[in-house]
Order: C-alpha cells, then structure tokens, then sequence
C-alpha cells in the first residue's frame, strides 16, 4: 500500500503580477521551486520522514540566487547579510530557530541543529555564528551569499531615505511543509529578512508560533510577508489553534488569518499542510512563488495569483 504524503512550499510572497518579472526570472523561479519539490519528495516517497522533507526543500532554496534565503538573500542597511530561519516538528514540538546569522551556508540547518544539539529554542548573531562553527557545519564566506542584484536593490532603497523598509519583497522568505507516510507534519522557514534592515532587526521567520509551526494535532505553517504583523497576529500558531480547537479546516483557519492580516494593513502568504494530507496556501498579495507534490500527484508549482 503507497504511504501517503504531501509537500507544500513557497519561495516568498509579493508584487509578482503578470509582466513585472522578466522571462528568464519566471523560469529561474519555477526551476527553483521544482527542484526543491523534487528533493524533499524523494525522502518522503521513500519513507523518510517530514522533518528531513523541509529541511530538504528548503536547503534547495537557500542556495538558489534567486530567493531571499542562504545565498541571494537582502543586505541591511549597513551592507552586510543577516539570515534567519526555524525549523519545527510536529509530533515531538520540538524547534530551533536562528536569527541574524552571517556565516552558515544553510541557516535551516543550523535551526536544526539548536533543535537537535542544544537546550535552547531560539540563539542569534555571534553567539548561533558560534555555536554553527562548533557544531561543524558547512561555514561560507560573506561573498559567497552575495549577488549583484540584492546590492542593486539596496543602492535603491538608500537613494531614498525616506522610503521605509522594502514592503515590496518581490524576493521573499522560502519555506516548506510536509506531512510523511506516519501522519507526522513539520515546517521550516528561511529569510535574508528586508532589504536596508537596521537595528538588527528580526522578522516572524525565526520566531516560533509567528512565522513556523508545526503540531501533529493540526497542523504544519510557514509564512511569508510582511513580518511584524505576522509577529503580532501569532499566525502560524492561530492556525493551529483554529483547526484544533475550533474543529476548523486548515484551508479556513488560513482565509480566515490572511484577511485578518490584511484588515490590519499586513501583506503576505501562508503555506499549510494537515497530518490528513491535504495541504495548500492562501496570500493577499499579487503572487507568491509556490508548489505543491503528493504520493499521487506530480510536482506543480505557481507564481501569480491566477494560477
């Protein structure tokens, strides 16, 4: 009997209508997202388990240029790369979660390895720099997570001064969630944050319960917008809590917190997936880079909200 599963994930959420990305960037977007489909359905079609699915995907992710994670992702305003990420099992609850991090290849490994190797939930800056390098994992040099167009996007930005933080994020955070052969559901979520970021500003991403989460009672979450309200909305947890305590679907639970989010003037995108196998998402901005693979259906993936 085929074990079943269901990969969901998203290469981050905002102003990607029709005609605003070139050609060559719709293709890049979509080979990205396949690709990490591909490699977090193999360790799921082979029995493997969610948790290693996400974190996977979203490695996939974190090294494609073209996303705003790992290498690709957005200088602060003080040119340097602070990424983020958090990673989350459902069946245990377990978590990790970084912030600020500036050496690691794959930041959702290292979320990982604060989960798995360290009593800790959440550690940031200097200190996750360190604990990466004790824990050997693979270390990059600052130019290695460079690209020449997250420098141009930042020269953009302060040429304005009094344009705010980038709201646009038409490269956003990258994510994933799953559910495996056993009914177990996780997520992970990775971000270079907003581009021209000051004060060592973090987002939902690493932020457990705003960003990710992930419980075998309901559901698996990752999210992607405009973070700070995210942060104050819990989203992903009020998910969770929707379909576990409110008997509410998980296509619903996550309508239902989009619109809240925009009411409150809150721009972004959720990808959701149930111990039962369904899955999806739900966005109020123009696009968001997303794909869907299950035991019975082959990898799909989408940018613009028409499709």
């Amino acid at each position: 009997m085929t074990q079943r599963w269901t990969l969901v994930i998203h290469g981050g959420s905002g102003s990607m209508a029709r005609g605003r990305l070139s050609a060559d960037e719709d293709a890049a977007g979509r080979a990205g997202l396949h690709a990490a489909l591909v490699a977090g359905g193999a360790i799921l079609s082979a029995g493997g388990g969610a948790i290693d699915a996400v974190e996977a995907a979203v490695r996939v992710l974190e090294d494609d240029p073209h996303f705003n994670a790992g290498r690709g992702s957005v200088y602060t305003a003080d040119g340097a790369i602070e990424c983020d990420a958090a990673i989350m099992a459902g069946d245990t609850l377990a978590a990790g979660a970084v912030a600020g991090v500036t050496a690691t290849r794959n930041p959702v490994s290292l979320a990982r390895a604060v989960m798995e190797r360290s009593p800790h939930v959440l550690l940031s800056a200097a200190g996750a720099d360190a604990f990466s390098r004790d824990q050997g994992l693979e270390q990059a040099p600052p130019d290695w997570f460079a690209t020449a167009e997250r420098r141009r996007q930042l020269d953009e930005m302060l040429a304005r001064p009094d344009g705010g933080f980038d709201q646009g994020m038409k490269y956003g955070t990258v994510g994933a969630v799953a559910v495996d052969g056993a009914g177990h559901v996780a997520a992970a979520t990775s971000t270079g944050g907003l581009t021209a970021k000051r004060w060592g500003r973090i987002g939902d991403s690493p932020l457990i319960g705003a960003g990710t989460y992930a419980d075998d009672r309901a559901a698996a979450i990752s999210c992607t917008g405009s973070g700070e309200y995210f942060i104050r909305l819990g989203v992903a947890h009020e998910i969770c809590a929707r379909v576990r305590l409110a008997g509410e679907t998980i296509e619903d639970a996550a309508d239902a917190l989009i619109a809240e989010l925009g009411d409150r003037g809150g721009r972004g995108g959720v990808i959701v997936v149930a111990p039962d196998g369904s899955g999806g998402w739900a966005f109020n901005t123009p696009g968001m880079y997303r794909g869907m693979m299950s035991h019975d259906a082959a990898p799909e993936v989408a940018i613009y909200g028409d499709e």
